[in-house]
């Protein structure tokens, strides 16, 4: 049996079975607690830096599908769970997991204890990591961990995002026969969205509620944008520190009172810095598909899905223009607000569910509606 080892900058060092590309990644090490949607994890962007822990015990038992994909490919660093699958049983599926990270060289490490590097990381924090395939020298990769830059100050977005402007079609489709999705709307408003790592069900979803969507580069200057005549601006999800991107923090304040704006996770953060407030780095961040969210407006609770390591300071914000509409319930970090004048509203958490209940679908109906207030 090969081994793999994942070491931490800690000093600490876990030691498992090689599951998957004979690699060595490093990156930031999560934890992910979502029940299914490891694809959807895997192909993530906002994933970028990151080796990522998923809490479900048994990971690829029903393989991968081409139609969940919510990028071009993976781009978690590398993977570690307590138990792989070697079986594959599922009529959608594609490809086994395995070979679909391997085809990546993504590494994967099983047979661990997930459980207690999840409850060190909880006690200590999220810290760099190193996880190998191929070295095995505990004390060389403990260096190499702590030699990795810290994802506070990095600016991923702007590395992920696509160079050049494009437009997304695609809306929601049936998983099955039975499936009650609905039929995609037809599009009456056009919608440039800034790609600072986008998901493709967020953009699935403006095209199942009623958008045709132009997907532009990060750096795209707020005067293009509004050339391209939108009737609205989606900043998305994307991975890094939200602080460095502070051309994308000029465009988006140019674009405030403009036109009707919907943000979503770093998109969020960047209206927050827009308006004036701070971001700060969570202990251990939010990740997975069971949060529950209160919405300040309606008090009612959205189980929610969540993937940032980031948030938004509600005390930073002006109160005389920002409204908190959603709060986590878990540790009462900030997760939703709007402008109280301007047409600007945006969540922390992913309304998309990719993976994740689908309790917020009703955002990307409100954008809509906020459009048709023209």
């Amino acid at each position: 049996m090969d081994s793999a080892i994942l070491a931490l900058e800690d000093g600490s060092v876990f030691e498992g079975r090689s599951f998957g590309a004979p690699a060595e990644r490093s990156g930031e090490v999560v934890f992910n607690t979502a029940i299914t949607g490891y694809q959807e994890v895997f192909t993530d962007p906002s994933y970028t830096g990151q080796i990522v822990i998923l809490t479900n015990p048994q990971i690829g038992n029903y393989g991968t599908s081409s139609f969940d994909n919510e990028s071009a490919g993976p781009y978690i660093e590398g993977l570690v769970v307590r138990e792989f699958s070697e079986v594959t049983s599922n009529w959608r599926s594609d490809t086994e997991a395995r070979t679909f990270l391997a085809q990546s060289n993504v590494p994967i490490v099983s047979e661990l204890d997930t459980r207690g590097l999840v409850r060190h990381l909880r006690s200590s924090g999220v810290m760099r990591g190193v996880l190998s395939a191929i070295e095995k020298d505990t004390a060389k990769l403990v260096e190499k961990a702590r030699s990795i830059p810290s994802m506070a100050g990095l600016d991923l977005a702007t590395r992920v995002s696509t160079p050049e402007r494009y437009e997304w079609t695609e809306g929601v489709g049936k998983c099955s026969p039975s499936d009650r999705t609905g039929v995609n709307a037809e599009p009456r408003y056009h919608v440039v969205a800034y790609d600072f790592g986008i998901k493709r069900n967020i953009l699935r979803r403006l095209v199942h509620s009623g958008c045709r969507v132009t997907v532009v580069p990060s750096l795209t200057s707020a005067e293009d944008v509004l050339a391209l005549k939108p009737d609205g601006v989606f900043l998305s999800n994307g991975p890094g520190d939200p602080e460095p991107l502070h051309a994308q923090i000029a465009n988006v304040r140019n674009l405030i009172g403009k036109t009707p704006i919907f943000g979503i996770c770093l998109g969020n953060q960047i209206l927050g810095l827009a308006l004036g407030g701070k971001t700060y780095k969570l202990k251990f961040g939010h990740r997975g598909a069971n949060h529950p969210v209160l919405n300040q407006l309606t008090q009612r609770v959205e189980i929610t899905s969540h993937n940032h390591g980031f948030a938004v300071d509600p005390d930073s914000l002006n109160p005389n223009d920002v409204e908190i509409t959603h709060v986590n319930l878990n540790d009462q970090t900030l997760e939703g607000f709007r402008h109280r004048r301007e047409r600007v509203f945006c969540v922390q958490y992913h309304p998309e569910a990719a993976p994740g209940p689908h309790d917020s679908h009703y955002l990307f109906d409100d954008f809509v509606k906020l459009m048709a207030e023209e």
